[in-house]
């Protein structure tokens, strides 16, 4: 049986160095905190009945194996995997192992006017969405659409 928002919190994860975010390359990223971000992400879910499970690491296994969890126990995934999208099958591998859940997957910045190796992202073969460019607003735009997908097919957008 399909989980909803009502009955299982949707996994937001974020993969290396977002956990300096508001100190690292505010130009590029913000100033915004990590903090900022899981309360804007707590926020946007509340709105729909729904929770988040937020967390953060540096280690690609550790992202493997939150998601793989999350297949278990989440309703959907909102990931912004870092320099992850650029080089990690691993986690489009685990990703594919949780093919009955909405995936969305979040860059602060606009990943396709940066570095040329920065333009691939493994991630987004996967996902269901990708929003890039829009600052940590994407992460609520992330959240807004993973409850779309979970909304009966009648109230989907």
């Amino acid at each position: 049986m399909p989980r909803t928002l009502a009955t299982a919190p949707i996994m937001v994860l974020n993969g290396p160095n977002l956990n300096l975010l508001g100190k690292r390359q505010p130009e590029i990223y913000g100033f915004e905190t990590l903090a900022d971000v899981e309360a804007l992400c707590t926020r946007t879910a509340a709105a729909h009945g729904g929770t988040v499970d937020a967390r953060q690491s540096n280690h690609e296994g550790e992202l493997v194996d939150w998601i793989q969890e999350a297949r278990e126990r989440h309703a959907g995934i909102v990931i912004n995997p870092g320099a992850y999208s650029h080089t990690s099958v691993a986690i489009l591998d685990a990703l594919h192992a949780c093919d009955d859940l909405p995936v969305i997957e979040v860059h602060i910045s606009n990943i396709h006017r940066r570095e040329e190796f920065r333009h691939h992202s493994y991630v987004s073969r996967r996902a269901d969405g990708v929003i890039a460019g829009c600052g940590v607003q994407g992460y609520a735009f992330a959240v807004e659409r993973v409850a779309a997908l979970l909304a009966p097919a009648a109230a989907r957008v």
